[in-house]
Order: structure tokens, then sequence, then C-alpha cells
């Protein structure tokens, strides 16, 4: 290449980049000076923001794989703060929900007043003046008056009183949980599709309002197992504090039962995404920076068909009680049911009477709900939060105690005279009932008549219930059992010492009263579950569980003993070896054939209930005294020479065991019919 090739090439590579500059400098001088003003003013109306893909959560199964707890997509009404003033933000909200409740939709609402008569939503005038005071509210304001203050303090102009509260229910959520150009408050996590159309075209003069559609959990069935299940609630402050950064002012987690226990499980891993949006608060372009991660999947121990048979049997005996369809009428308006497989432990259905219905928390339960609940109780997991008087279903381990001690034989008779000739001179129940007595009967006749003279005599014999308390430690009595659940209670064995501990003194009349089961004796019906399991399945130990599976989301399954740890971790439970007793099979065939008599014979205490029925049952009631109330208790096994299941049935008030043992039949007939259907056989269990 000579030297007027290069000089050639040279220039032509200047004047090229001559060219380039020249283009660059008048394109900078369009963007600045000709179009500067309106750059700049489309600058000035864009932000940019960073929001959370909401996880799905995790699926919840009963045993056959049917869905306890699901995932819907909903669609999720969210609003922004914009540029607006007070009168737009106020007029623009009245928009919006009457929008929502023209089409039955819910919204956040957690202002305590309502109207029509204008009144306080609280159970009581001590937890309304711990709400003003909270507020900074003078304590001695009427309802009347707070309402009047909130509306002063929101600048709300209009005076139809429904008006207002709509108004002051968002701007109480606003003051309380907070929002942003970036940061939201929800205002309904699922509203219709009418009310999507609605807020999508008229745009109700309210800037900011945004729709998402986001998944929200799903309760199949109702109330079905909605103490196992739990519910959901929005996060406190001391949720977020704890979060390490996974929750948001906005985010939801578990309260209770499973959706609390599992939350770190089910909850997944929220995604992100940048959202472009103009100064009023529309949305005008997505970008996902981070794919969100469903939550782990659940699969429990229940069996949704057994579960919803228990859960009815348990309701319609209660209600026959209440209604007087026994020989008696009674206020009975609680219980819970338990049915356990005696040979591993798995709950099959575990039912509570009141339920609830957690689709209710997902959105914000109304203060009429909540309220509603509370009377009632309807929250209380009586299966594992209730510690109650066993009564008279005690009286196995008593009995295996005695025999086991050498206080008595199998063939060995007591004679009983109705009143027991020692210390308080308690009576018998059916001395008291028709002034006779059970004669001269012996350790199988004293668990079939329930005889209390029977077990004061064996109480009195084996000196005192220090024996019989380290039978019961055994079968679980006394000691949470671990079940997969939050709040179980301990409950508590009569015992010298415990009684010691609070200062009062053991004397034979504490003997006598525990052995019947009553005294200090409170045990859980799950407690009482596992006991009867061990009689049942020849006093091997086993640990009632829930829990059947969790799946991850890339289809890996956590190994049990991972599940295992987390579970007694997050409950603070500590496992413990419990001391090992003899236990004779004859003895123990002896109390089991007692057992099988309340049920069969014609004179057992719950042959009425069992007449009939085509599988041998092994059970015992209980009608345990509880201050002014006397509880039902009706535990069992079937069938009999093969166990399987275990009933137990706890009614607070139900008055007798014989009531409460018919819902065990209805139970029982239900797990062997759908047992049978499993497999193929098309014969029910015959229930005339």
């Amino acid at each position: 290449m000579n030297n007027n090739q290069s000089k050639i090439r040279f220039n032509m590579l200047r004047i090229l980049v001559y060219i380039i500059a020249i283009i660059l400098l008048v394109e900078l001088f369009n963007l600045q000076i000709v179009k500067g003003n309106l750059y700049r003013e489309t600058s000035n109306s864009r932000l940019t923001r960073e929001a959370v893909i909401k996880a799905s959560r995790g699926y919840i199964y009963d045993r056959d794989g049917n869905i306890l707890a699901g995932v819907k997509m909903a669609y999720c009404l969210q609003l922004y703060r914009s540029q607006i003033s007070i009168e737009q933000l106020n007029t623009g909200i009245l928009s919006m929900i009457n929008i929502l409740e023209k089409n039955k939709d819910t919204y956040v609402n957690d202002f305590p007043i309502q109207a029509n008569p204008v009144k306080d939503n609280f159970n009581n005038e001590t937890d309304f003046k711990t709400w003003k005071n909270k507020m900074g509210i003078d304590e001695n304001l009427s309802a009347e008056a707070v309402l009047d203050l909130y509306k002063k303090k929101y600048n709300i102009t209009n005076d139809n009183v429904n008006d207002v509260l709509k108004i002051i229910a968002i701007r109480y959520a606003i003051e309380n949980t907070g929002y942003s150009s970036t940061n939201p408050l929800t205002i309904s996590n699922d509203i219709s599709k009418n009310s999507v159309l609605e807020l999508s075209e008229k745009g109700v003069g309210l800037p900011g309002i945004n729709i998402n559609i986001e998944p929200i959990r799903e309760y199949e069935d109702g109330n079905l197992a909605s103490h196992v299940l739990g519910y959901m609630g929005k996060v406190t402050q001391t949720d977020i504090d704890n979060s390490d950064g996974v929750y948001g002012n906005d985010s939801w987690i578990g309260k209770s039962g499973m959706e609390s226990l599992l939350e770190e499980y089910l909850r997944g891993q929220d995604g992100l995404k940048e959202i472009d949006m103009n100064v009023d608060g529309g949305v005008t372009e997505e970008f996902t920076d981070k794919e969100a991660v469903a939550g782990s999947n659940i699969t429990l121990t229940i069996d949704s068909k057994l579960q919803k048979a228990t859960e009815d049997a348990l309701k319609a005996n209660i209600q026959k009680i209440s209604a007087g369809g026994f020989r008696t009428k009674s206020n009975v308006k609680a219980g819970s049911a338990i049915v356990i497989d005696v040979k591993t432990g798995e709950i099959l259905a575990l039912a509570n009477y009141p339920d609830f219905d957690p689709q209710k928390f997902i959105d914000g339960i109304s203060t009429s709900d909540w309220n509603q609940y509370q009377t009632a109780g309807a929250l209380f997991d009586r299966a594992v939060q209730g510690a109650y008087a066993p009564g008279s279903i005690y009286k196995m381990i008593t009995a295996l105690t005695a025999l086991q001690k050498g206080v008595i034989t199998p063939t060995q008779t007591i004679l009983t005279k109705g009143v027991y000739p020692y210390s308080y001179h308690p009576e018998c129940w059916l001395y008291e009932e028709t002034g006779h007595d059970h004669g001269s009967i012996n350790i199988v006749q004293g668990i079939k008549y329930s005889c209390d003279y029977f077990f004061y005599e064996l109480g009195r014999r084996l000196g005192g219930m220090d024996d019989v308390a380290q039978y019961a430690k055994y079968f679980g009595l006394g000691s949470k059992t671990g079940i997969e659940l939050p709040g179980e209670v301990s409950g508590m064995i009569a015992t010298k010492a415990n009684l010691e501990a609070t200062g009062q003194t053991w004397n034979l009349g504490n003997t006598l009263s525990a052995a019947i089961g009553q005294g200090q004796n409170d045990y859980t019906p799950i407690q009482i579950a596992k006991y009867i399991s061990m009689l049942a399945n020849g006093g091997n130990e086993i640990n009632p569980t829930l829990i059947k599976s969790v799946v991850n989301p890339d289809g890996t399954t956590v190994d049990t003993q991972t599940i295992e740890n987390f579970v007694d971790n997050k409950l603070g439970f500590t496992p413990t070896e419990p001391q090992k007793v003899d236990i004779s099979k004859a003895n123990l065939q002896t109390v089991l054939k007692g057992m099988k008599g309340v049920t069969e014979d014609n004179d057992g205490t719950a042959a009425g209930a069992f007449i009939n029925f085509p599988i041998q049952v092994a059970g015992k009631t209980g009608s345990a005294e509880a201050g002014n109330y006397i509880n039902a208790w009706f535990a069992g096994f079937a069938p009999y020479d093969n166990p399987e299941i275990a009933v137990v049935i706890m009614e607070e008030n139900g008055q007798k065991g014989s009531y409460a043992a018919e819902a065990a039949r209805q139970i029982m007939s239900a797990y062997f019919n759908i047992k049978k259907t499993k497999v193929n056989m098309t014969t029910p269990i015959n229930e005339e």
C-alpha cells in the first residue's frame, strides 16, 4: 500500500468521524433544546418501583390426594398513593367501596365502629377502652363521639353515617398499614369480575388503583378439618421483624393449625418485578426480575371422607343431646372426636365442634364473625388444647394396675353395696340413680358396669395412686403427645406429689376420686386416643401424627426425620422415652374383655348404642364431673379381634357417655364402609 492510498483512507475515516459527531450533536440539541421540556415532563411523570410477585402457597392434601387447602388465582385490588387532594381521595374511596359492596365483595375494614345503631364492635367495654387508649383517644368517649372524631380527622364531609364508615375503613387502614407511590395498600384479596370491569372502565376518579392477578389460599370444603388446617391472617410487626426480610406489610401468614406450624414450607419464595408507573399511579409497563417459587405440598394422614363423617356425627350427637333426644336434655354446645390408626398412630380424623370457616379469614374476617367465633369458642382446638377429667374411661388404667400389682385376680369378686364405707362415703352412680348396687362382681364386670364402688376398693387396696400413675404415664397420659398442632397442653395425672405441690394434703378421699378418673386427672382427647390405641395394640407405644409427607416444588420429598425435628423445634417439644412397665398379656386381655362387655353385653353401659352392629367393638363410657358440668366420654376400638382404629368422643356437658357412644358407632360405620369402598367391596355396613 503506497502513501497516497493511506492518506485517502485516513481522510475518509476522519470525515466519517466528523459526520457521526455532527449527528450526535444534532440529536443532543434535539433532546435537550427542541424536545427538552417534553422529555423532562415525561421523566417527572414516571416512577419505577420494585414489586413482589406473590408465590403460590403449597397445597395441603388428605391421605388419598384430595385437596384440603388449595390455591386459586384471584383479582387483588390495591391502592397506591397518588398526587390528589383529600377530597378527591375520600370521594374516590367511597365510589370504589360502593362498587365492591354492590358486587358483594369484601374489603379491608378493621375500624371497630358500626352503624345502625352506631356502636363499637368489641365484646365488652374494657376492650373498647383498651383500643381507645392504644389510639390515643379519651377512653370515656362514646362510639358516636369516636366516629365524629375520625370524621373530622379525615376531613370527611358526607353526612350519611354508612358512607362515612366506608371512607373511614380505608383511611384507617392507610393510617395503620401505610401506603406509598411504590408500596400499595391491599383493599381486597379477591374481588369479582364485575368489580374488576367496573373499576377498570369507570376508574371511580381515584388514581392509584391497581388490580393484580395473584394466588390466594382456597379451602376446598368450607369448614372441613378447620382446626387441623388452621387459618391465615395479616402479618404483624413482630412477624415482619422476625422474618429476615421474608414478609412485608402486605403479607399473609399462617396463624393456627398446619398453616402456622408449616408456614416455612408452605409459603414459598416470592419473586420480584419492576413496574413503570405514571405520576397518577397508573401502570405503564412491567418487567420480571425474579420468578416466584411455589411452596411445598403437604400430605396429611387425614381421610377427608372419614373427617366429614366424624364432624357430622359429632355435630348431630351434640345437637341431639341439646334438644333432649336422649333421656335428658342438656346445654351441650361443644365437643371433640378423634379417629386414630391403633398400629401406626396416624390420625384419620380430628374434629371439633363448633368449628369455623378458614376462608373467612383470607380477606380479613369481619368483626361480627370474629366475635361470633370467640363467643362460641369455635377457634379453640379441644382435641389438643383442652384438658378434661376422663371419668370412667380411666378405669382401665386402675384395673390394669390392680391386676399387675396382684391386689385382685381376674376371677376374684368384690361385693359392692352402693355406698362405699370409707372416707367421705361416696356412692356408686347406679345407687345414685336407682338405689341399687351391682352386687358381687369381678373385674371384667366392674369395667362393663363401670361400677364406682368396685374401683374405689381397688384404689384403696393399691394404697394410693402412685403405681396407677406409672401406668398412666406409660400410656401417654399427663404428657404432650407431640402431635403436629400448636398449643397442645400436657394435662395432669392425679398423684400425691402433684396435689401436695398445690399446698394440699393427700388422703384416702383423693385416692378414691382418682381411681375413677376424677380428682386431679385431666387429659386431652388426643392423649386418650393414644391411651386407647395402646390398649388395643397390646401395649405398644405409638405417637399420634398428622403429617404423612412434605414434597418440595422440585419434586423431592423431605425426609421424615427432618420434618420431625422441624416440628419438635417449632413446638418446643422434647420427645422422651416413657418408663417401661410390665404388662401381662393375660391381664391386658382381661381388661379388654371388660371393654367388649361394655358394648356387646346387654347390660353393658354402651350396649344400647351398638345393638346389631356387625363388627365387634370394645369401648368404655365416661361421665366426668367438671364443676357444674358433666362431660360425656366414649372411647373404644374395633374390630375387637384385630384392632384397626380407636375412636374417642368428648362432649362438654354431654351428661352421659352412653349418649356419646352413638356418635362413635356412626363414625365406625363410616370408617368400615369407606374401607370397603376403597377395596371395591360393595356391601355396606348394615346401619338400621
